[in-house]
């Protein structure tokens, strides 16, 4: 599945947010996420599909928290960015 994370829209987000974000994320491959620098927004792959017996709905919060866990592990890690700056969203 694929996610869209950008800029949160009710946070005071700093304008180069994403940019700080992807200095952590660019190359590098996270928990079988791959990540890749968008115009707006760096595009998550998850890489694999939950069973189609679940609900649409069911499998994209799956994978937004996928990605969602491993944003808060990289921002954990660095001072510099906080999670409730950025947005997961599915890209269909």
């Amino acid at each position: 599945m694929n996610f869209a994370v950008t800029r949160h829209a009710d946070r005071r987000a700093p304008p180069d947010a994403l940019e700080r974000l992807w200095e952590r994320l660019e190359g590098r491959r996270f928990q079988e996420i791959t990540f890749r620098r968008a115009a707006r927004y760096i595009r998550a792959d998850t890489g694999h599909d939950s069973p189609v017996s679940m609900e649409r709905d069911e499998r994209e919060e799956i994978g937004r928290t996928e990605v969602l866990d491993c944003l808060r592990e990289i921002c954990e890690r660095a001072p510099e960015l906080q999670l409730d700056w950025y947005a997961v969203s599915p890209r269909r």
